[in-house]
């Protein structure tokens, strides 16, 4: 028979009201709330959600937005979040929104609804949109940073120096960047970060494999010994353009990306890439959210580090 409350209040020897106020966060002793709990785990009891958030007015869910599900990278930050939900008891809605920043606004609203607060993953949308849609105290950035709000992002400018030191110290004197999205916030911070290093812009494209394909030929028509991809994605479209193209790597092109997702390891040759933290910043986020970190609003910086893999190396003399 399924254990129920009243069974856990006899177990512990106190009433019901004080093991509901024990097990939802309510006003009891140290020593009560520990009680209750040892008792409900003996009897295998889980406190039903759906019930708790009557009395609390909380549904103990938490709604993940990302813009594309596709890309490893924001796999890898569901899987934090998820595993983080897991461990602190909460139920985690994820939803994708295909790069569009409309369908990422109704989002907001719809799971705004029905969470007790968000997790805005790279969002598309302004920053003007965001402040409208969604509730800055029950909201948190990862990787994005919007005046007012709580946010988790990587150190994308130490993690550009990192890159474009090891190819100035291979000997490349010419290093193109293919840039992604114009006007997102990543595409800016990385800009802003290679700002007076003399690096070749090669224009923007898609942040997919599709984008690389495209961005190829550009690096091949271009002077550039080097290139820096805006992310792991362009950067693998960008091998498979250069193989075909009969272009050896590193031998003619070295090749970083940036995010070290799973796939840059697994690549011919493996791709040296910017490593970003993509499932700690969800749990960090996470955390933040719940106010487990002590800090209401804040903003926390995560370092980055290059992963120094097969696909650079010394530039041809």
């Amino acid at each position: 028979m399924r254990t129920t409350v009243q069974d856990v209040a006899r177990e512990a020897g106190v009433s019901v009201s004080t093991v509901s106020r024990a097990l939802t966060g309510g006003t009891v002793s140290a020593a009560t709330r520990e009680t209750v709990v040892e008792a409900a785990t003996r009897l295998g009891y889980r406190v039903n959600r759906a019930a708790r958030g009557l009395i609390t007015g909380r549904t103990g869910n938490l709604g993940l937005i990302v813009p594309d599900l596709r890309n490893p990278f924001f796999a890898d930050v569901a899987k934090g979040v998820s595993a983080r939900a897991r461990a602190v008891d909460c139920g985690v809605f994820i939803t994708d929104t295909d790069e569009d920043p409309v369908a990422e606004l109704e989002a907001i609203a719809t799971l705004g609804r029905n969470t007790d607060g968000l997790l805005l993953c790279s969002p598309r949308a302004s920053d003007a949109e965001i402040l409208a849609a969604a509730d800055p105290e029950t909201t948190v950035l990862l990787h994005r940073q919007v005046p007012g709000m709580s946010s988790v992002v990587a150190d994308i400018a130490d993690g550009i120096r990192q890159a474009v030191g090891h190819l100035r110290a291979l000997g490349h004197t010419e290093i193109a960047y293919v840039s992604g999205p114009e006007g997102s916030w990543a595409t800016r911070q990385r800009v802003e970060a290679l700002a007076g290093l003399s690096i070749l812009a090669l224009g923007s494209v898609s942040p997919t494999f599709d984008g690389g394909l495209l961005a190829g030929d550009l690096v091949l028509a271009s002077p550039a010994t080097a290139v820096l991809a805006y992310n792991d994605l362009v950067a693998l479209g960008l091998l498979h353009r250069l193989a075909a193209r009969g272009a050896s790597v590193p031998g003619r092109v070295s090749v970083v990306g940036f995010d070290d997702v799973s796939l840059a390891a697994m690549t011919h040759p493996p791709l040296t890439s910017v490593s970003v933290p993509k499932d700690r910043a969800g749990a960090v986020g996470l955390d933040l959210l719940l106010g487990r970190t002590g800090v209401a609003v804040g903003e926390v910086v995560l370092p980055t580090s290059l992963v120094v893999r097969a696909s650079s190396g010394v530039a041809p003399t």
